[in-house]
């Protein structure tokens, strides 16, 4: 039986939902399932490891673990790799999953694919199939070594409902510190804002809003229905939008139930960014625009007639 390690990602003491999907699709390849947790004071999240699916949970906790640092984070992931006897490690598609990955592989000695869409077995080979070039073509890639670290896209695999675990709790060594490098402080945007790589729903916008104004009336679709607000790589580049918000190939890559694209022409780009979203819904006055190429429901129009249409609808169903 094969044997998947999932990095359970942790965001401000809160177990995010994408542990669960790794965790769920490890356990449907027939995979024996473990979990490694690193941060300060996250014990209380063991119930939770448990119930999203690990049979065993590798516990890094310590107060100099609260700040996330590249090194240390390694080391504790190698260090439940090697005690688990891991033959797969996996990240969310996170940035410090993106950080940490390459380091583990190296330190293992293993393969190293990021950005995967599923994982398979051909016998006792493991092989991955992962979007390239933009999302042109699908590569499948066959792994010639024992082991393997990947990096999991986001949305890729789904939590399946009812699974749990078995509580089996090993507690790992606290790591040294990395002597190269320290972290003394982590700025974030306090903004308030639904995290794009978490929400249900995410509306972008794009170019066809001209200016602030028409942003602003964007993110009021957004409010009301509490979804992610994002964009394309032209409002950032006009200084409309933070580059945070960016969704695309060099910005976030979101998987939502619902996307809401609008005023967004369609890059390539931008479309490798939220092309693995449930139903996409596109709003452009351009009839031909290449958005309605990967939308599952288009309306044709200036979002500015249709955006305030959208809203006074939501209201009625929602009144």
């Amino acid at each position: 039986m094969a044997k998947v390690l999932v990095i359970a990602e942790i965001k401000q003491g809160v177990l995010k939902g994408s542990t669960a999907q790794l965790l769920s699709k490890a356990k449907a390849i027939g995979a024996e399932t473990a979990v490694v947790a690193i941060g300060s004071n996250i014990e209380l999240l063991i119930p939770n490891l448990v119930n999203a699916g690990s049979d065993t949970q590798y516990i890094a906790d310590d107060p100099g673990l609260e700040l996330f640092s590249a090194g240390p984070y390694s080391s504790c992931v190698v260090d439940a790799a090697k005690q688990f006897g891991a033959d797969m490690i996996w990240f969310g598609f996170s940035e410090s999953g993106k950080t940490v990955a390459p380091r583990v592989a190296a330190q293992l000695s293993a393969a190293c694919a990021t950005d995967i869409t599923d994982v398979m077995f051909k016998g006792d080979q493991i092989e991955v199939i992962r979007p390239a070039i933009a999302n042109k073509v699908m590569q499948r890639v066959k792994v010639n070594t024992k082991q393997l670290v990947a990096v999991v896209r986001a949305g890729a695999f789904d939590a399946t409902e009812g699974i749990s675990g078995t509580k089996n709790v090993v507690k790992l060594s606290s790591p040294a510190p990395d002597l190269k490098a320290v972290i003394r402080q982590i700025i974030s945007e306090a903004s308030g804002d639904i995290d794009l790589a978490d929400a249900n729903i995410v509306i972008s916008v794009g170019r066809g809003a001209k200016d602030q104004a028409g942003v602003d009336l964007v993110k009021e679709l957004a409010n009301d229905l509490e979804a992610g607000f994002g964009s394309s790589r032209a409002m950032v580049d006009g200084g409309f939008m933070p580059h945070y918000k960016q969704v695309g190939q060099t910005g976030k890559i979101v998987a939502p139930t619902l996307y809401i694209a609008i005023g967004i022409s369609g890059a390539i780009q931008h479309v490798a960014g939220m092309k693995g979203s449930k139903v996409i819904l596109a709003v452009n006055k351009d009839p031909e625009a290449p958005i309605f190429n990967v939308s599952d429901y288009g309306i044709v129009g200036d979002l500015f007639e249709v955006v305030p249409i959208l809203r006074a609808e939501i209201k009625k169903i929602r009144s």
